[in-house]
Order: C-alpha cells, then structure tokens, then sequence
C-alpha cells in the first residue's frame, strides 16, 4: 500500500467522526478489560509457546495491544495447550520487544487520568522502538530515507510521551516508569515481520484512532493535542508501509508470505479485541475515543486498503 493511498483512505474514514460531542458522564473504571484466546504457536527456536508454564502477566504483555498490568486473569487452559487470560489493554504505539513494563497506575485513578497515563507510557515505549528500527534498517541497507524517517519518528514520539504526560497529570494520573529489556540483533524477516503487525497494522490504526480524538474530543485541550499527534502518527504508519515494501524487495517469496499472513492475523486479533472492548460514555464523549461501532468501522476501512478483498 502506497502512503498516498493511505493517506486518502484515512481522509475518506475520518468524514464520519463525530465533531464536539456532547460531553457525557461515564464511570471511573480505569481500565480497558480484553478477553484473549492464545493458540499455541511454533517459535524460530523449535519450542511452542505459551508452553504449560507460561504466566498471565507473559502471556498479556506479548498478546494485548498493550499491557497495563491492573488487570490479569488467567481463565482456562484447554487440552490443545490454547489458554484464556484476561488483560488489561489499550492499543497505541509501536511496542518494542521486551517491553518489561506494566503501565501500572497505582492508587485511585480517573478514567480519563488512567487513559492519558497508559498513552503516555505506550508512546515512551515506542521511542526506543523507533531508535532500535533505524538502528537496525541501516544494518540491513536500507535507503537512508528509511533511516532518517525512522530517527525522525522517535524524536516524535518523545513530544507525544510528553503531551500525553500532561493531560494524564492535568487528570491526577502517575506517569509509569518505562522499562525495556536490552535488544537483540534480529534478521530481515525477524524486523519485518514485527513491522507487519506492530506498524503496518497496529500503528495504522492507532493512526486513525488519534485522528478520530483530535475531531471528536469534547475537551479543547484533547483537540488541541491530539490534532499534531494525528497528523504525526499517520507519517509513521505511512512509514511502516513504506519498509514493509522494502523489506518484501528484499525477501524470496515463503518470507514474502508469511508477512501477509501476519498482517492479516494482526487484523483479525485487532478485530476480536476491540469487539470485546466497551470505552465508556465519558471516554467517547470527553477525549473522542471511538465506540465500538465506529472502531469496527475504522478496521475495516483499514482492511479494505491493505489487503486484497477476502483475504482479511
């Protein structure tokens, strides 16, 4: 998918969000609850993971958009080695490997305070995201665009940490400490794949999600913030599409496969979690969170574009 073509498909999607809602009144659970069935799968190493002593907390922070540590609940572990576990979760940002950091808020929170405080912890994790892709893009030989673009998009995410620090405190938040487990060397396919499923699809639509805030949100002050944070978190979806088409020219045709089919599983589990995720009446209508509803709508406006029809 080319930027320009998903730079007019967000265009055409954000028509329909609703402008200065009502602002509402909602309850104060701070947080976003998500129902995840984890199929045991094959790793590069020969083991399967989550084997049978996998823990919730592991099992949430590799599965869940992200993982704010209040909530982990391991439901079932089946026969077949699949298990169920409920997670805290909101999706935003480009998650790093080894994101060893909860998120967790502690004492009495808002909801809008808890929101604001995750956010600002998911874009400060995805600053050394963005530092370990230039790192790594160049490694591989990769355009200097591509390099450039990606220096460029963690000094971004440095002012988003910063702007969603200030409403989490503006709401009486904590901010989280962000830990990170030092970075291994990856191959090509390694990069790309993570590139599949945490930029290309992940960031594209947290692209459209912060570009639903800056329109809806009945505060002025969210408006304000998140217009710039839109507009910035669109460039960096643009560029996930951008080296997922370099990375593809330089894979044969299996690899080539198997980050269609990520990008593809990536959809179906965004689709799955945001049908289970029900964002209060005060987060639709005081920072422009988009319901369910228009969430789906959002997805598969999102799945039109970057895949084929019926292979989404």
């Amino acid at each position: 998918m080319t930027p320009k073509k998903l730079r007019v498909a967000f265009a055409r999607l954000l028509l329909a969000a609703p402008v200065l809602p009502l602002i509402g009144c909602g309850g104060t659970d701070p947080t976003f609850i998500i129902t995840y069935t984890v199929a045991p799968r094959s790793q590069p190493d020969g083991s399967v993971w989550p084997g049978p002593h996998a823990t919730c907390d592991e099992i949430c922070k590799r599965v869940g958009c992200s993982y704010s540590g209040e909530v982990c609940e391991l439901k079932e572990r089946h026969p077949d080695g699949s298990v169920v576990v409920n997670c805290s979760s909101w999706c935003d940002g480009r998650r790093p490997e080894g994101l060893a950091s909860p998120g967790r808020m502690r004492g009495a929170v808002s909801e809008l305070g808890a929101l604001f405080a995750l956010k600002a912890h998911l874009e400060a994790a995805s600053v050394p995201a963005f530092e370990r892709l230039a790192r790594e893009l160049e490694a591989h030989g990769a355009p200097a665009e591509l390099v450039g673009a990606a220096l460029r998009s963690a000094r971004e995410e440095v002012g988003h940490a910063r702007a969603m620090e200030v409403l989490a405190r503006r709401h009486g938040a904590p901010i989280p400490e962000v830990v990170v487990e030092p970075f291994t060397s990856r191959s090509l396919e390694a990069m790309a794949l993570e590139n599949a499923e945490e930029g290309c699809i992940r960031e594209s639509l947290g692209a459209l999600m912060a570009g639903w805030q800056a329109r809806s949100a009945g505060d002025e002050e969210i408006r304000r913030v998140m217009g710039p944070i839109a507009e910035d978190e669109l460039r960096h979806a643009e560029l996930s599409w951008e080296i997922d088409a370099w990375a593809s020219s330089q894979l044969g045709a299996p690899a080539r496969e198997r980050l269609h089919e990520a990008r593809v599983e990536a959809l179906r589990t965004l689709r799955r979690d945001m049908d289970a995720n029900h964002p209060s009446e005060e987060l639709i209508a005081r920072a422009g969170i988009p319901s369910r509803e228009a969430t789906r709508m959002l997805l598969n406006g999102l799945a039109e574009v970057a895949f084929p029809p019926g292979l989404a």
